[in-house]
């Protein structure tokens, strides 16, 4: 008795860890997916394609790339969340992308009264 209902935790464990594994799986091919159509990407493999003739061979190159530039975020992400409290990341991820939006809005306008003189 007691080994059916240990097992019988351990299936419902492993169902847990299923649906997890498909639901992330999932929410990051859509959101990756989304975000890739249209891109500068995605208009160069179609260049290239076109220029060259060779659309199976762009296609190998194109998806490695794309592999290896997702790995290197996913190993740095697996860095950042290992040696970064996640307050600080934040706060940190906060105040680069505020200096950015800052920085690209002060070169429009200079850009912008560059133009009108």
């Amino acid at each position: 008795m007691v080994q059916s209902n240990s097992s019988s935790k351990q299936e419902m464990s492993e169902a847990k860890d299923s649906a997890s594994f498909f639901s992330i799986l999932i929410t990051s091919f859509s959101t990756i997916f989304l975000a890739e159509l249209g891109d500068k990407t995605q208009l160069a493999t179609l260049i290239l394609s076109a220029q060259s003739g060779r659309p199976l061979i762009i296609f190998i190159g194109a998806a490695l790339a794309l592999i290896s530039t997702s790995l290197l975020g996913v190993l740095i992400g697996r860095w950042i969340a290992n040696n970064l409290p996640r307050q600080r990341f934040t706060a940190v991820s906060g105040i680069i992308m505020l200096s950015l939006g800052i920085y690209l809005v002060t070169q429009g306008f200079i850009g912008y009264f560059q133009l009108r003189t």
